[in-house]
């Protein structure tokens, strides 16, 4: 039996244990190395759970665009009572008011004094939750200040910008014993869910190599005058790397199993020359607007290529400034067949004919995965095809039950490493960087968390999803 199956069933005594958490030791790869390490008491554990919650209580940092989609959703799943709002702009903590008592909630405590309004929220309020869709930059100071003041804490992503912050997520969750999760929604999209599913019953055979990434023209909203262009576009003047892969690499972590049975071992990477941001300005720019004058140190394609410790690959690439459809690529590939997206193709042999692709419309019928059965007339109309309203009706269903997340604070770190440590070996002209086992050797032995095993089908998504 191979190694992507054998783990696979996990039992219930496993998934509603909990789990203390503390860390016991610290490094980063390479020129990063700490000189340091913590001296917190007892073991990390990727089975962390916490007891169940009948309500869980949330506070909302940053209701922007994606803050806002997520926000709205929240209100629709049973068993959330959103207690606060925080925004640096007043508007946009009234407009997420607005929108609770239009649903028939209590009006949320409002916070909008500044920056770091935040931590008086987490001061202050009775909340089990606080979700973040901030600015990079301020994930990681939300989500401590959070778990710092006994709440839980979510991310969109990613979830650092720095190693150092990955390392000081995870210690202060181990510290605390609080979840700290990044809301990584490509690991709720139909088809990454369905191939999880048909990975999980093996029809891929083992698993061997990977390929996805974050292929997205994002030249318009880098140069807008609200939103993500107020900020995102300075990550491109100051950072070469991959600086957004965890929409490609949570999926293909998952279905590889990494921080339970396998871990990223290093990664070699290297980018193109930066033209797309330059010439986007050149020509839509007027001429006295200073971000003409603006220079950009973020190559236009970076191509990042990882090997782990059980000798599988993957290729990432980041690739955001140059015209382009959109992909994610979502390619996995093992001794039996294979799965690559855009467009949707499945490949198994001896039940493909010959050696062609078939639709993933021959195979959703059958591999389906159950959270999308149970919940697709509620997430209709959601953002991003539906995938953020599962990603947010999962959380919830997992706190309630006190059951382990689908990903937690040692993904988190492990898949938002890849930036930092593709900007380093981009700058040493592509040389190895070593990943930091933010697990301390617990991935050899974690079991596999997985949300086709934790919930009986029958249960998903009817006692939350309204």
């Amino acid at each position: 039996m191979n190694e992507t199956t054998k783990n696979s069933q996990p039992t219930r005594r496993d998934f509603v244990k909990i789990a203390t958490a503390a860390g016991a030791g610290m490094f980063c790869a390479g020129a990063m190395a700490q000189d340091k390490a913590p001296t917190l008491a007892t073991e990390p554990s990727p089975q962390f759970a916490t007891p169940p919650l009948e309500r869980v209580r949330v506070g909302y940092v940053g209701v922007g665009g994606m803050g806002t989609n997520h926000f709205r959703n929240l209100l629709r799943i049973e068993g959330v009572e959103l207690r606060a709002v925080c925004d640096i702009v007043p508007e946009k903590v009234k407009n997420a008011q607005d929108l609770a008592v239009k649903a028939g909630h209590p009006k949320p405590k409002g916070y909008s004094k500044g920056e770091y309004d935040f931590k008086r929220m987490c001061q202050k309020e009775d909340l089990d939750l606080v979700y973040t869709a901030t600015p990079w930059e301020w994930h990681a100071p939300v989500c401590v200040a959070a778990m710092e003041n006994g709440k839980h804490a979510a991310t969109e992503v990613p979830a650092t910008v720095t190693l150092e912050e990955c390392w000081q997520l995870v210690e202060t969750a181990e510290k605390q014993k609080k979840h700290c999760v990044m809301m990584e929604n490509c690991c709720y999209d139909r088809p990454e869910m369905m191939v999880l599913n048909m990975v999980r019953r093996g029809l891929f055979g083992e698993l061997l190599h990977g390929e996805c990434g974050y292929m997205h023209d994002l030249r318009d909203i880098k140069f807008g005058a609200a939103g993500e262009g107020l900020w995102r576009r300075a990550h491109a003047m100051k950072r070469d790397g991959n600086l957004y892969p965890t929409h490609g690499i949570g999926p293909i972590a998952q279905y590889m199993n990494i921080n339970r049975g396998d871990q990223f071992a290093y990664l070699v990477s290297m980018s193109s020359k930066s033209r797309g941001l330059q010439e986007f300005a050149r020509e839509h720019l007027k001429d006295d607007d200073p971000r003409k004058q603006e220079t950009y140190k973020l190559g236009d394609v970076n191509v990042s290529l990882i090997k782990t410790v059980n000798g599988l690959t993957i290729t990432i690439v980041h690739d955001t400034n140059l015209p382009r459809p959109y992909s994610r690529i979502d390619m996995v590939q093992g001794t039996r067949g294979l799965f690559s997206g855009y467009p949707n193709r499945v490949f198994i042999e001896g039940r493909s004919k010959g050696h062609e692709f078939e639709e993933m419309d021959a195979y959703l019928k059958e591999f389906d995965h159950p959270l999308w059965k149970a919940n697709e007339e509620a997430a209709k109309g959601a953002g991003h095809g539906g995938m953020d309203f599962i990603e947010d009706t999962r959380l919830i269903q997992c706190l309630r039950h006190g059951w382990p997340l689908d990903t937690n604070v040692y993904d988190a770190a492990a898949w938002t490493a890849i930036g930092p440590l593709s900007e380093q070996s981009v700058a040493k002209n592509g040389v190895p960087i070593d990943f930091p086992d933010f697990t301390r050797g617990a991935w050899k032995t974690a079991p596999m968390i997985d949300s086709m095993t934790i919930l009986d089908q029958e249960t998903i998504g009817s006692r939350f999803a309204t």
